[in-house]
């Protein structure tokens, strides 16, 4: 069984101090960077841009996991591969014509992946899931860190393991919003890869611990 994995959510960084939280993160026990750029139009929230993906990429000594909560993502791709990314996720919601946004992702050279929100059925994916590479479930309604998890999560990624085994497809599930230690075991039980965890992390009095009990966690 492949070693389950954490990406930090840069989001609930420091931002006044963000070398320094990079830092920690390259030194931690962490395998990603989460970094979620929000438009203010798709989510009601405005998080940051091109310059502090910019900023943070040439920091970052491990895998740069982008999430775009942003209308129109397919203007912005070739963009983001030029900034360093090495996983590039749409939400369903945001595209008209998602076989073609996941081509033009990976002809960028990107791993490509599509976040659903909460309120989306797993079955919308039945017919390209074979083309995608990581499946981001938002276990809180996107567009702000700090929230309470969604118990139908768990139910969500197990659908989402069936359609995968039953496609035979190699896409790997990662949850974003409201992980912590409390539900980490169970996420991974139902089938998750890849945990996010911003403000679990960055709010605890030791953030590299923090990182090494919750990998500890998902891997037992």
């Amino acid at each position: 069984m492949s070693s389950k994995l954490i990406a930090p959510s840069v989001l609930a960084a420091d931002f006044a101090n963000l070398q320094r939280d990079i830092d920690m993160i390259n030194q931690s026990e962490a395998d990603w960077f989460h970094i979620d750029i929000m438009d203010g139009v798709f989510v009601p929230n405005i998080s940051f841009g091109m310059p502090v993906l910019q900023a943070i990429s040439k920091h970052a000594k491990k895998t740069i996991d982008v999430h775009l909560m942003i209308v129109d993502p397919d203007r912005y791709i070739k963009t983001f591969a030029e900034l360093g990314s090495d996983i590039l996720t749409v939400h369903y919601e945001a595209c008209t014509h998602l076989h073609r946004t996941l081509q033009a992702i990976k002809t960028e050279g990107m791993k490509a992946g599509v976040a659903l929100n909460p309120h989306t059925n797993i079955n919308v994916l039945e017919d390209t899931i074979t083309d995608i590479d990581l499946v981001c479930i938002m276990s809180v309604n996107p567009g702000f860190g700090g929230q309470s998890f969604i118990e139908n999560t768990y139910d969500k990624v197990k659908q989402l393991k069936t359609l995968i085994t039953r496609k035979n497809a190699t896409t790997q599930i990662e949850i974003d919003g409201g992980v912590t230690n409390k539900n980490a075991k169970a996420l991974v039980e139902a089938g998750a890869d890849v945990l996010v965890a911003g403000s679990y992390v960055f709010k605890s009095s030791n953030q590299t611990e923090t990182i090494k009990n919750l990998k500890a966690i998902a891997n037992s």
